[in-house]
């Protein structure tokens, strides 16, 4: 069970949803829910879809475990393209309903959850959150960042070309996003060793590191990819790139114009540039930083998310699927919101 992956459902009829709930039922127990928590994420899961139908015309249900060595619990994600709301907060009381039923729905699945973040605009949509945790485990705590990310496979694939990778040293942040050639167990296979190279490399140089995963993958089909390295000693963000991941970097508004960080020609496993150097932006609390493959239109934008920055970065990266997502290819998105 891959633990990074989303599993993605399509609610936009009412025969599909036994279905959904079935299959997310069986992840849920692989998981490791049982009993009245199990029964809990059924309603969480029976909640959402319905309100999809009925409220939305249909959506999309985003599911995947916690954790990276150890699971801790699961992500449920509600996207869609409805009408959104107005009043939220008023919304979620519990009797409140834009129809006939009596709008238990979303105050339902905010008691269940572990943790609950909504996030709607009128005539855009929404993107409900919900995270469930295993009895007796908790989240991982205490870290300087914020992480919100997105992986989906190529519809019809069963593994993801596209692949991330988050580790922490003193003072240190170190991210990777990769992107293998193509797409399917020969892309993922790729893009995995080059994971395995980062999670491994001693070095705080984005050059270095690549070059490293260069040498790793030369016997693989090859693979895009960018380092980066928020040094908070420093006060420094450090980046380097091959091929076409997009790197943004905004100060504390979204809608103001980002960095962009340019990568280099080229292919991990392939050809590197002979020269290769960092690129370098100064770290300040309250920054968002977008990495994304090319799962994602090229001219993805966020200035349509108006206060998006108040919750939590997952919803973020949802939005940004659900607005740009090609639908033809492996998608990836990662994102650091620094603290």
């Amino acid at each position: 069970m891959d633990k990074s992956i989303q599993h993605a459902y399509n609610a936009t009829d009412r025969s599909y949803l036994a279905f959904l709930k079935r299959d997310i039922h069986q992840l849920a127990v692989q998981t490791g829910f049982s009993g009245q928590r199990l029964a809990e994420i059924d309603l969480i899961v029976a909640e959402l879809s319905s309100n999809l139908i009925k409220h939305a015309g249909g959506g999309e249900i985003l599911v995947r475990p916690l954790g990276d060595t150890t699971v801790y619990g699961l992500e449920l994600l509600s996207i869609d393209n409805g009408p959104g709301m107005s009043n939220p907060t008023r919304m979620m009381e519990d009797g409140m309903s834009t129809t006939n039923t009596l709008g238990h729905g979303l105050g339902s699945i905010r008691r269940l959850s572990d943790f609950f973040d909504l996030y709607t605009l009128p005539n855009w949509g929404t993107v409900a959150l919900s995270r469930i945790y295993l009895p007796g485990i908790h989240p991982p705590q205490g870290k300087p960042a914020r992480i919100g990310t997105l992986l989906l496979p190529k519809t019809g694939e069963k593994v993801c070309g596209d692949g991330y990778a988050v580790k922490y040293a003193a003072n240190q942040l170190h991210i990777f996003l990769a992107d293998g050639l193509g797409h399917g167990p020969e892309a993922e296979a790729a893009t995995q060793l080059a994971i395995r190279t980062f999670t491994a490399s001693a070095s705080t140089s984005p050059v270095t590191i690549l070059r490293e995963i260069h040498q790793a993958v030369l016997k693989t089909r090859g693979l895009v990819g960018t380092v980066g390295i928020l040094d908070m000693q420093a006060g420094q963000w450090k980046f380097c790139g091959i091929g076409n991941i997009t790197t943004r970097l905004c100060n504390l508004n979204l809608q103001d114009i980002p960095k962009t960080f340019m990568s280099y020609n080229g292919i991990l496993g392939g050809n590197l540039p002979r020269t290769m150097n960092e690129q370098v932006a100064p770290y300040l609390r309250g920054q968002t930083l977008i990495m994304a493959s090319d799962g994602l239109k090229s001219r993805w934008d966020t200035n349509r998310f108006v206060a998006v920055r108040s919750h939590d970065p997952a919803v973020l990266a949802a939005a940004l699927h659900k607005d740009f997502s090609r639908k033809t290819d492996d998608t990836s998105v990662l994102i650091v919101q620094t603290t």
